[in-house]
């Protein structure tokens, strides 16, 4: 197992995560002021190498951003090898419900299908600390089902949305969030951001996507953007890389090469975006689920 043995109750510092890479000014972005912040707390089982990603992840300001609270149902959509996860679900343990809808345990991509075992042996074995994570299986355009119509109180997803695009499949996994989602529930997205001058294909090539186009794939399939946070910014990003975001850390994707450069770049420059689906109103035609 990769994870430490939970010890004593240690808090989680956060708050005072590194600001050096946001930008200068944020003038053009509506921020939103959090008002109920996360704690996160009793976190001991983090290893050093997931801790040392908080700088660029900002995990307790991002949640806060989503508005999380321990009681709600959250969907987390395809946490891969559950570096969010290691957080969401202890976080969640207790009062609410974490569902991880992830690939296919027979999956045809081997990669996927190895990922897969490999978060159940790690988050599954442990109740005591993870509590019953549900998995559901999101792999489009044949399973896309994320949680049942209208039982989610949050949707997230962490730096999925030009993965989806690789096979023509992102408006159909936007339709499936909205679809989990309650009426007046929240869907969290951070991603790679591109300018929006990028075309779809350097969209896909590069890795990063641009807010424009995820503003409009949410709108087409419900939602309304209520917010964006500069939190996940890195203004040393230029977006400009030989093998796009996987020329920055943690993939580095060159090897040595350059590689003090792009560690000095640190993580990629992130969109932090808050969607809502609109609360259902009986009284009225439009009102469809």
């Amino acid at each position: 197992m990769r994870h430490l043995l939970m010890t004593s109750a240690v808090a989680l510092a956060l708050s005072g995560c590194a600001t050096s890479h946001m930008p200068a000014s944020t003038d053009s972005y509506a921020l939103t002021t959090v008002t109920s912040p996360v704690q996160l707390t009793e976190y001991a089982h983090r290893d050093d190498s997931a801790r040392a990603r908080d700088e660029y992840r900002h995990p307790q300001q991002t949640l806060s951003f989503f508005e999380l609270s321990p009681e709600q149902t959250v969907v987390e959509i395809w946490p891969g090898g559950g570096w969010y996860t290691d957080i969401l679900a202890p976080y969640l343990r207790d009062q609410g419900q974490l569902i991880a809808a992830h690939w296919h345990p027979e999956s045809p991509v081997g990669f996927f299908k190895r990922l897969r075992g490999q978060f159940e042996d790690d988050f599954l074995t442990q109740p005591e600390l993870y509590g019953n994570i549900q998995l559901t299986v999101l792999e489009p355009p044949k399973h896309l089902t994320l949680a049942a119509d209208n039982s989610a109180d949050r949707v997230l997803t962490f730096r999925n949305v030009h993965n989806w695009m690789r096979n023509g499949q992102e408006q159909a996994v936007f339709n499936a969030a909205f679809a989990a989602l309650k009426p007046g529930g929240l869907f969290g997205v951070v991603e790679h951001r591109a300018p929006n001058s990028f075309s779809r294909e350097q969209m896909v090539d590069s890795g990063y996507v641009s807010e424009d186009y995820v503003i409009e794939l949410a709108t087409a399939a419900g939602f309304e953007l209520v917010g964006r946070s500069e939190v996940n910014a890195n203004a040393l990003d230029n977006k400009d890389h030989p093998k796009g975001v996987w020329t920055l850390p943690p993939s580095l994707r060159l090897g040595d090469k350059d590689k003090a450069k792009y560690l000095a770049i640190g993580e990629s420059d992130r969109m932090t975006l808050k969607f809502r689906k609109p609360e259902c109103d009986s009284r009225t035609d439009g009102c469809q689920w």
